[in-house]
């Protein structure tokens, strides 16, 4: 055993002694919660019922409301009985006093609410930090409710922290530091501020403008922190605003006025896995300013979030998966903070007594004063452990949360979390009696054993995705990663790929027929719609001749492409989808000057793009085999499929890439050639589809590339006897006269033409009266105005019930008024251009059709000078049968609709001729059961935005007047590319049959290869 370890054992014994003195549960409030928790603890499945319940209910407003929700969340039996014994005679009561129950239940959480919560306002926190005093405990003081979603919710936060700092100051002005020595490193006041709280529209992929809006509404804030001598510290929140939180720390205490204050800290977060290198950075950023600063060092609150988000997009997940490697972190990020003491001042914030202990021993072995550092503890928490720590002598400061139950749940929830993990220290400590020597291991030791005596390397990451291949069969499909935009490296790549394809601008691509490049007499432009005078590319425009050619040259190709192997069909898709990823930054600006996608949005439609080839692929593989349909003694039965033939592809601007690349991919990976025909106003995207599949080895003839008019050489093709399928997403208007054509048999046609429609959406979502309007709102600002509402997915009707109706508008307003509009070529935009002048004067015509109809509500009027830009717009006071309520804007309009109650609001969302998305917000479980159950959609989403369907996750489509039926990205969706067949032969001979019949064969090709 080292000396370093056997005085961490000693220091930790002796705290443990003195805890020991003072015994309290790990719930220092008996009762309904010292229950709840003990509860919770013995049943997973319960406590994330229980949780839940507690996050919603103080947004419910009567007794009725309360019980209702009880019953819904414990509607199981033996979950019922669970509840009645930590709730007592509360549900009993319900049946026959719901007056008497529900307010015991609101008061019961309220009260749990508040051992975690200081106070409610700054004059109720003064006498938590008054009792906090008397027994030598310090405090820092953060406001609850950090999850702002407009700039005026922002600047009353602002405003609030100024009038806490105010308020403490003045309170305090008399204390004095609990220990003598060095106490000017530690002012009696301190703010813990969380800078979201300050904006709304933090975006990670452009710290510069989080930091240019930012700085200006601190630097008032820290002015009067300094004349009043107090200590301001920025608080740390999600990854993906950790590097913008660093910068701004930075930059801001760089600035002439403060670079001398050191009164100012920010805290690193040590179970991420960049924490090292970001603690350096910031040791040497400190020593080149010269001034002493401050560091709080934690393990971190967001270890669910962080996990959940990486499995979900595919990144790499920036924290540790394993709570020893965490706590070996936290001790090397110790060692780290105390070896540059001369210019970093410490602050530890653990209930870990090993990690405490280690802090406490390694000071000493460094020769540290143990005034010149200190212990952060959690109010309502380990207070046992704050006790010894203050009797032996150390500083000891609380972090205390103030504000109204409300927007402090969230908060709550996450310390119930953290106090019934199955690997928190406290758990183990005050509720499982865990053994001392137990709990002050060497959390390396520890992660030794785990790994037979294999430590990861401190900056390791790793990529929660499976390394088997996505289009292997039997692997679990994993989509393409999202682009990470919060990472610097990104964000550079992104911009570099900007400027080469602005370097690009008045490009000309050729058709390709039968593999030649076609020139014609005629060219066509596509612009930049944030500035229609730059030219992105010009194209050659195809007319009816060269129609003709195309779909010769493609029934000519099918002849041996559809017979051609299936696997070497699906391996054309993976080198395509290769070629993809190794262009999406390339691919994604492009997307930016062609259609007007923010950064974030293009890079989707790539992502999108890559998963159609890599997911058809593997569904390819799935059904491209014979099967037998039954096993029966002397008859071999195989039913397979062949493709049907020549199919016309014919794909909207607003996803260029994805929606084109999918229905291609679906074409071609079932053996049908195709002619491909991308909208006019993305045609530079669509030649370079072209191109990536030339590239990964597509024969000549089996895709084939037109640009020109819909009306002429579309309509042309969609009559034609040669097509055999057509694959159309685009208007309702277009998408019904191909579906009427394609009806009509043509003289010399051989084949009843297949048509895959997918047409627009008028997309409701529903606003229930206890729904979480933080994520509401944001959610519903995304699903309207996210790339200008120009996606058939995007919501057009928020229904809102009556009940909640206020809160909402106020709210969804004031959010609407902080969207940023702009030339998406610069990160973090919204709302860019609209497609083109035609799109533009179109909504225009709307907004006016609007403005005679119903009440407008609110228009952005901070647009661009050039572009095709339109405002953000919302009406309210419609009737559902009004012409906005009912018609496909395809532009950045929301109508809101108030209704009585859910029977209305589904009435209403379910009156109009589409059904393609639709959404509901709700924390009622028999609410939300009744919305999967009855809402007219393809795609149902519950708490989250209507948009953004991934491939294999959301098969996307819809019925009515928004489709067919079909689901693309979805299991099913290649059969309609498919005809079926099924081959039967006898294989009994005098009787005598095979005992068995293989389930799977090989292919009926011919000739065999």
């Amino acid at each position: 055993m080292t000396s370093l370890q056997s005085e961490i054992e000693q220091r930790g014994k002796r705290i443990f002694e003195l805890v020991d003195k003072y015994p309290e549960s790990l719930f220092s409030k008996a009762g309904f919660y010292q229950r709840l928790m003990t509860l919770s603890m013995r049943d997973e499945q319960l406590k994330l019922q229980l949780f839940r319940f507690v996050a919603v209910l103080p947004s419910l407003h009567t007794s009725d409301e309360i019980i209702e929700h009880l019953q819904e969340y414990f509607a199981d039996g033996h979950e019922s009985r669970k509840v009645a014994q930590f709730l007592g005679v509360g549900i009993r009561l319900a049946g026959i006093a719901p007056w008497i129950s529900g307010p015991i239940l609101r008061w019961n959480v309220s009260e749990m609410a508040r051992q975690f919560i200081a106070g409610r306002n700054p004059i109720d926190v003064m006498r938590t930090l008054r009792k906090r005093q008397a027994q030598n405990i310090g405090f820092t003081v953060d406001l609850l409710g950090e999850a702002v979603v407009s700039e005026t919710e922002a600047d009353e936060y602002a405003a609030r922290y100024l009038d806490l700092l105010e308020g403490l100051a003045r309170e305090t002005k008399n204390w004095t530091d609990a220990l003598e020595n060095n106490s000017e490193l530690f002012p009696v006041v301190n703010l813990s501020v969380k800078i979201s709280a300050l904006y709304s529209q933090i975006s990670p992929d452009d710290p510069a403008e989080t930091i240019a809006h930012l700085a200006p509404k601190l630097r008032p804030l820290l002015r009067r922190a300094r004349e009043l001598g107090a200590f301001i510290n920025f608080d740390m929140e999600s990854y993906a605003h950790k590097n913008s939180t660093l910068e701004l720390f930075k930059t801001v205490f760089t600035e002439e006025e403060f670079k001398d204050w050191p009164h100012a800290g920010i805290v690193i977060q040590a179970y991420l896995r960049d924490s090292d290198a970001d603690l350096r950075d910031l040791i040497e950023w400190g020593r080149a300013r010269g001034t002493r600063f401050a560091v709080r060092l934690v393990k971190g609150a967001y270890w669910d979030y962080e996990t959940t988000k990486s499995r979900q997009n595919g990144w790499d997940c920036p924290v540790y998966l394993q709570k020893p490697e965490s706590d070996a972190n936290f001790e090397m990020l110790t060692r780290l903070l105390l070896e540059n003491e001369s210019i970093v001042t410490s602050a530890f914030g653990s209930h870990n007594v090993r990690s405490i202990a280690h802090a406490q021993a390694l000071a000493e072995q460094l020769g540290i004063d143990r005034s010149r550092f200190e212990f952060q503890l959690l109010y309502g928490m380990a207070g046992p452990i704050k006790r010894a720590l203050v009797e032996m002598g150390y500083r000891v400061r609380e972090y205390c949360p103030v504000g109204e139950l409300l927007p402090g749940m969230s908060y709550l929830v996450r310390r119930l979390l953290e106090n019934t993990s199955n690997e928190g220290f406290l758990r183990a400590k005050f509720s499982e009696n865990a053994p001392a020597k137990e709990l002050l291991r060497d959390p390396r030791e520890i992660l030794r054993r785990s790994r037979n005596g294999v430590l990861p390397p401190p900056n390791a990451t790793i990529n929660m995705t499976t390394t088997i291949p996505k289009t292997q069969l039997g692997a679990h499909y994993e989509n393409a990663p999202l682009t990470n935009f919060a990472l610097p490296e990104n964000q550079e790549k992104m911009r570099a790929a900007l400027r080469e394809q602005r370097n690009q601008f008045g490009r000309k691509v050729p058709l390709t027929i039968n593999g030649e490049k076609i020139w014609t007499d005629k060219m066509f432009s596509s612009v930049n719609p944030s500035q229609p005078d730059q030219i992105v590319g010009y194209a050659a425009e195809a007319g009816i001749p060269e129609a003709e050619r195309a779909v010769a040259a493609a029934r000519a190709a099918f002849e041996k492409w559809g017979r051609t192997s299936f696997e070497e069909r699906c391996q054309l898709l993976e080198r395509a989808a290769e070629i993809l990823e190794r262009r999406r930054f390339e691919l994604s600006a492009l997307e930016v000057f062609e259609v007007g996608k923010p950064w974030a949005e293009a890079d989707g439609d790539i992502r999108e793009a890559i998963d159609f080839c890599t997911f058809y692929a593997r569904q390819m593989r799935l059904i491209g085999r014979p099967r037998l349909t039954q096993n029966v003694p002397g008859e071999e039965s195989y039913q397979h499929y062949w493709p049907r033939g020549v199919a016309l592809v014919i794909a909207p601007w607003n996803f260029p890439m994805a929606i084109l690349c999918g229905m291609v991919s679906a074409a071609l990976v079932t053996g049908n050639t195709v002619i491909m025909k991308p909208s006019e106003q993305s045609v530079i995207i669509g030649a370079m589809l072209m191109e990536i599949y030339e590239e990964a080895g597509v024969p000549p003839g089996v895709l084939n590339f037109l640009n020109g008019k819909g009306s002429v050489i579309g309509a042309h093709m969609v009559d034609h006897k040669d097509v055999d399928l057509i694959a159309f997403t685009g208007s309702r208007e277009v998408g019904l006269w191909i579906w009427e054509s394609a009806g009509k048999t043509r003289e010399g046609q051989r084949e009843l033409k297949r048509v895959i429609c997918e047409m627009g959406g008028k997309n409701a979502m529903i606003v229930d009266s206890d729904a979480d309007l933080d994520e509401a709102i944001v959610d519903s600002i995304y699903s309207a105005f996210g790339f200008q509402g120009q996606k058939c997915s995007a919501l057009s009707r928020l229904i809102v019930l009556e009940e909640n109706y206020d809160r909402v508008m106020e709210r969804l307003l004031g959010a609407a008024a902080s969207v940023r509009v702009g030339n998406p070529e610069e990160p973090g935009i919204m709302v860019g251009p609209v497609i083109d002048e035609a799109a533009y004067r179109r909504i225009l015509d709307y907004i006016e059709v609007g403005k005679n109809e119903a009440t407008l509500a609110y228009q952005s009027t901070d647009l661009p000078p050039h572009g095709y830009f339109i405002p953000p717009t919302i009406f309210t006071g419609l009737k559902p049968n009004m012409q906005i309520a009912c018609e496909e804007i395809f532009g950045p309009v929301l109508s809101v609709i108030k209704v009585r109650d859910l029977d209305e609001a589904i009435e209403v969302a379910n009156g109009i001729d589409y059904a393609l998305t639709g959404g509901f917000f709700s924390r009622s479980p028999a609410n939300i059961e009744r919305i999967k159950a009855q809402l007219e959609a393809g795609n149902v989403y519950i708490n989250r935005p209507c948009t953004g369907a991934i491939v294999g996750r959301h098969p996307f489509g819809g019925f009515k007047m928004s489709g067919s039926g079909t689901k693309a990205g979805g299991k099913d969706y290649l059969l309609n590319f498919l005809i079926p067949r099924v081959v039967t032969e006898n294989v009994a001979r005098h009787g005598l049959a095979p005992e068995k019949t293989p389930e799977y064969r090989d292919e009926f090709l011919w000739p065999k290869h």
